[in-house]
């Protein structure tokens, strides 16, 4: 986020609480290179922060009141809640449950919290385009709140309380990559997670002359009412049906040769395509890892394209909308790879793009996007970022 808006943030924060704020933060948005719909079933995920994000301005209070404004929702004006409250989720607190939520889970983890604030913040991430612009601001109000009341929370730990947050308090059953990356991002560099294990390994990311393009479809998916939930039960189902033979845990313990090989298993033939993308997204996420670390950009988008194609005929979670940013993506020339990132049924798909090729590329997809979807898309290029973090006191 640039100087300026930062300086006009300030002037706001004045005008609404009447001060100059004390504090700024920030916590980027992500994006995840492959490995998508395989963090709650065992598998291994390749997610990168990016530059865009959410910003906080806070100042500190003598009570235990949080105030909170959000640029994003003006016309909700000024929220607050009482931080020794029993907090808990209210419809009319739109995204304040967010905030409310990372407080209740820090303080039922043992922690007291005892410092009010006030708070402003300002996202650039397009609500709902499965860029986790909920994970930025769970992060976000994790790392405010660990600094005001100098708590020393563990960074994994405050990843923990924003799944919690979004499984328990907002009713998403997600996994943890999101928060993950958002926590634990570096600036030119992805993380190699297992999300069975947490152990994780970072990988220089070097795209050469290529640059990660962001293709927002403009078409909003709530996850709590879209098919997440759904195809986390299905997965769970098929999972269960394997272990009637196979001693596994997870359907990321599974070869692509093992499963075909008890495939059988599965007579439902939705679960069987359930567990056939979980399976092969995996081992197509452990194959990007080794590509990318050897630089074999074109090697590493072919799998990009594998990916989509098997979260669109398999899982099922693609849509018209960003199919249609995808295939025009893979017919444009200097286009290495594209697929859709995070939830589906809407939201964002990326493509590996030459940088020389951008605004041509760009052109050629929008063009034919509003001609078969009758309204705009909208692109931007990724920078890998930092992961959350206050910027000044």
């Amino acid at each position: 986020m640039d100087l300026k808006h930062t300086e006009e943030l300030a002037a706001k924060f004045n005008d609404i609480f009447g001060y100059k704020h004390d504090k700024t933060y920030f916590s980027p948005g992500r994006v995840n290179l492959i490995g998508e719909h395989i963090d709650y079933s065992g598998g291994h995920v390749f997610p990168c922060a990016i530059t865009k994000g959410t910003m906080a301005l806070v100042g500190l209070r003598d009570d235990k009141e949080v105030h909170a404004y959000s640029e994003n929702f003006a016309d909700l004006g000024t929220k607050v809640f009482n931080i020794d409250d029993d907090l808990t989720y209210d419809d009319d607190d739109e995204w304040v449950n967010f905030v409310k939520g990372v407080v209740h889970f820090i303080k039922k983890a043992g922690h007291e919290v005892t410092q009010g604030f006030d708070l402003l913040i300002y996202g650039d991430i397009p609500n709902g385009a499965g860029l986790s612009s909920s994970a930025s601001l769970e992060l976000l109000i994790g790392v405010i709140v660990d600094d005001l009341d100098q708590l020393n929370i563990s960074r994994l730990d405050l990843v923990k309380i924003g799944q919690q947050v979004e499984n328990h308090f907002i009713g998403v059953n997600s996994g943890i990559m999101d928060q993950f990356a958002v926590g634990f991002g570096e600036t030119d560099t992805a993380l190699y997670l297992d999300v069975n294990t947490l152990d994780y390994e970072k990988v220089p990311v070097d795209f050469k002359d290529n640059v990660i393009l962001i293709m927002n479809t403009n078409k909003r998916r709530e996850l709590a009412d879209s098919k997440y939930n759904q195809r986390r039960q299905e997965s769970d189902a098929a999972l269960a049906r394997l272990q009637e033979k196979l001693d596994i845990q997870t359907l990321g313990d599974l070869t692509n040769e093992t499963f075909e090989a008890n495939s059988d298993l599965l007579t439902d033939p939705i679960l069987y395509k359930r567990a056939k993308h979980a399976v092969s997204e995996n081992n197509r996420t452990k194959a990007a890892k080794e590509v990318l670390a050897a630089g074999d950009l074109e090697k590493f988008g072919q799998l990009l394209n594998e990916s989509h194609i098997s979260l669109r005929d398999d899982y099922e979670v693609t849509g018209v909308e960003l199919d249609t940013l995808v295939q025009e993506a893979w017919e444009c020339d200097g286009v290495l790879g594209a697929r859709m990132t995070g939830a589906g049924m809407g939201g964002c798909a990326i493509a590996l793009v030459n940088k020389d090729n951008v605004d041509h590329v760009i052109d050629v997809i929008n063009k034919a996007y509003k001609e078969k979807i009758g309204y705009a898309a909208s692109f931007y290029v990724a920078e890998i970022g930092p992961g959350a973090e206050k910027v000044s006191d």
